[in-house]
């Protein structure tokens, strides 16, 4: 089962994380992008621990750890990086919790089955708002596999730390993939094949809360 302070416990260690590699994500951005992701993302997630810090976000009625105190959280983190966040990254990044939120809003807790559906949620509402699909050097090259390698181990009986595990080690695999890629969507698209031996930031930063998610929500 999903605890709400290992969900909240996963946000701020993104947020350490990202605030350590920002100027890693940002040198990549320079490469094919605007050259602000890294400090976008930093701000982002920033912006969420002071959140966190000030009380968090409280569903009204709902019991701790339950769906809705769960999906309160992400909707929270994800309105934030909606506002706080510039460029596409905040509302790709923004839209994924959300709809991530969506699906926990609708069960009584959240186990593997639920924690599986949210991170398939979260990258195909990506995919729907960027008009984007595997293959493009983006933030879905990481998400997709990841996704798809957490419902492989859920099918073959993973316990979460299982699925969350493969979910990172394919994200990795995934971003270190979008080095050979030539971009076709969002900014490194206009570089064309320029954009190719460069890995996607997006892609990178995704791998990155994923490893993070693993180390925590899979902790225990």
């Amino acid at each position: 089962m999903v605890h709400q302070q290992r969900l909240e416990a996963w946000l701020r260690l993104s947020a350490t994380r990202l605030h350590e590699q920002s100027a890693t994500l940002t040198a990549l951005d320079q490469a094919i992008g605007d050259g602000d992701h890294g400090t976008n993302m930093d701000r982002g997630f920033g912006a969420i621990v002071a959140a966190l810090d000030g009380g968090g976000w409280v569903a009204e009625g709902a019991a701790p750890d339950s769906g809705a105190a769960l999906a309160a959280i992400l909707r929270g983190a994800g309105k934030t990086l909606i506002s706080t966040v510039g460029g596409a990254s905040g509302p790709l990044y923004g839209t994924a919790f959300l709809r991530a939120a969506a699906v926990l809003a609708a069960v009584p807790d959240a186990g593997r089955e639920e924690a599986v559906a949210a991170l398939e949620a979260a990258a195909t509402g990506i995919g729907a708002l960027g008009k984007s699909s595997v293959g493009e050097k983006t933030m879905l090259d990481a998400l997709v596999p990841a996704a798809a390698a957490a419902r492989a181990s859920l099918a073959t009986g993973g316990d979460l730390a299982g699925i969350l595990d493969a979910a990172r080690a394919a994200a990795d695999a995934g971003a270190s993939a979008t080095i050979p890629m030539l971009a076709t969507k969002g900014r490194a698209s206009y570089l064309g094949e320029r954009s190719i031996g460069h890995q996607d930031p997006g892609a990178t930063s995704a791998a990155l809360l994923l490893r993070a998610l693993a180390e925590t929500l899979g902790a225990g």
